[in-house]
């Protein structure tokens, strides 16, 4: 049998960090460019992004996923609009806020839920520490889902309370046409969806169809 070289990578060369040198430093956000090893064992180069605000918290924000629940009515995601300058225009999230310090990410969620949306609620889980963007940043987040009882005399008309400088606008869609509204309000408001949002919705999408077909394949 004839030998063949592996085009694999070494096994013995794990990837790692050599250095970071800062770049730039905003009051929220700062630029590195990182150096490290790539599994050939040759030193690399990444363009770094990174929050200032971690501090040895488990993650820097919580996102948040609201379910409205009221009696005799479809449950409902709650979600906000706002002006987002990178994007230079709207887009559409889930509830979103970093974790203060000594915070829980519980607690956070809660906090930020009520002060975007008005809405009180109960946390029914919460994820361990997840990435958002990898090949961008560093930053991670906890999605905490929260339940509301909009029954609930505080969340009939609940009323937000922005930090200064945050300009939202909340918008219920029902859960389970989800995907579909949010195709439509692209389309008629030319706004972005954050892709958690969208992610999300696929996933219901998926979740209540059928399984895929394999087609039948005759020889």
């Amino acid at each position: 049998m004839e030998n063949k070289e592996s085009t694999d990578p070494p096994q013995n060369t794990r990837q790692h960090i050599i250095s970071e040198e800062l770049i730039s430093e905003g009051k929220w956000v700062k630029f590195e460019k990182t150096t490290y090893m790539d599994p050939t064992g040759k030193t690399r180069t990444w363009e770094t992004v990174k929050l200032t605000t971690r501090k040895g918290k488990s993650a820097d924000v919580v996102s948040i996923i609201p379910v409205l629940q009221r009696t005799l009515h479809y449950e409902c995601i709650v979600l906000v609009k706002q002006f987002r300058p990178p994007m230079g225009g709207y887009c559409l999230e889930f509830p979103a806020g970093l974790i203060d310090d000594g915070e829980s990410p519980e607690a956070a969620a809660l906090r930020e839920l009520e002060e975007e949306t008005g809405y009180k609620g109960d946390v029914a889980e919460c994820s361990p520490a997840v990435c958002l963007d990898p090949g961008l940043s560093n930053c991670t987040t906890h999605v905490v889902t929260v339940t509301i009882n909009g029954d609930d005399a505080e969340n009939v008309r609940p009323k937000p309370k922005p930090g200064d400088g945050e300009f939202v606008e909340v918008i219920c869609l029902p859960k389970n046409d989800l995907l579909t509204r949010l195709d439509a309000l692209v389309a008629e408001d030319h706004l972005t969806v954050d892709a958690r949002l969208y992610a999300y919705a696929l996933a219901l999408k998926h979740a209540n169809s059928k399984p895929f077909e394999v087609p039948f394949l005759k020889f």
